[in-house]
């Protein structure tokens, strides 16, 4: 089990009343810039059993819970295997970054399976995620002037840029700005300004990071023209038949 902020994260697997195939840290944490408030966003997968999905009760198919351990904020919002396969396959990039999340809290034969299905999800149509979620946060930013959704904005336009080159899902900022030559210089800069406070505001002028947000679209338009990436999924059968049988032998 994994180790943040001196918590151990291992009981919340236990806790919970249906097996998880699957616990991840995800937001600040994974994307590289946790501050010192940072809450800890665990996400994953459960797994219902037949008995759930067949009768007239609408199933639970997304749960959340949150809660204050030793004055952290946590919280947990998992989805029932079939549909966060869906959702995999609807081109959603942040459910992929879940399931590939170095962070690992809780593990399984079928987690693992599920990353080997990976590559026959991706397509160059991700970039559509990543350009929408870029939008989202650009406007939170420019609402606001806080720092963190400006790095959101840069996060997510490099780690589409990124994996438009690669095929590779890579969301940490600080690997992505090694990795991707457009970056700006200053980011590394903004990250240690995070590290401070969690809703801190961002120490740029608006316009200098307008021009360099309106740059990285570019870069990623031409990123997904260019990409080896297949227009369309090629693993739904395959993501059929694990759902099936993992649901199966439950």
């Amino acid at each position: 089990m994994m180790d943040i902020s001196g918590l151990d994260l291992g009981d919340v697997v236990t806790e919970q009343p249906d097996p998880l195939l699957f616990a991840t840290v995800s937001g600040a944490h994974l994307y590289g810039f946790p501050s010192q408030d940072s809450d800890v966003d665990l996400r994953g997968v459960h797994l219902l059993p037949v008995e759930a999905l067949v009768g007239l009760r609408e199933p639970e198919e997304t749960r959340s819970l949150m809660w204050d351990r030793e004055g952290v904020e946590m919280d947990l919002v998992t989805h029932d295997l079939r549909k966060f396969v869906r959702l995999m396959l609807k081109r959603n990039g942040y459910v992929l970054e879940q399931l590939l999340s170095p962070l690992v809290v809780h593990a399984s034969d079928a987690h693992a399976e599920l990353i080997a299905l990976v590559p026959g999800v991706l397509t160059s149509n991700h970039a559509h995620h990543y350009r929408g979620f870029a939008t989202t946060q650009w406007r939170l930013f420019e609402k606001t002037g806080e720092l963190k959704p400006l790095l959101y904005t840069f996060r997510v336009l490099l780690t589409g840029i990124h994996l438009m080159r690669s095929g590779e899902v890579q969301a940490d900022l600080r690997a992505l700005a090694r990795e991707v030559d457009e970056g700006p210089a200053y980011l590394a800069e903004l990250i240690a300004v995070k590290a401070e406070a969690e809703h801190g505001r961002a120490p740029v002028e608006t316009g200098r990071v307008r021009a360099d947000v309106e740059a990285l679209h570019g870069v990623l338009d031409e990123a997904q023209a260019a990409s080896a990436l297949p227009e369309t999924a090629s693993a739904h059968d395959a993501l059929h038949d694990f759902v099936v049988r993992t649901r199966l032998q439950r």
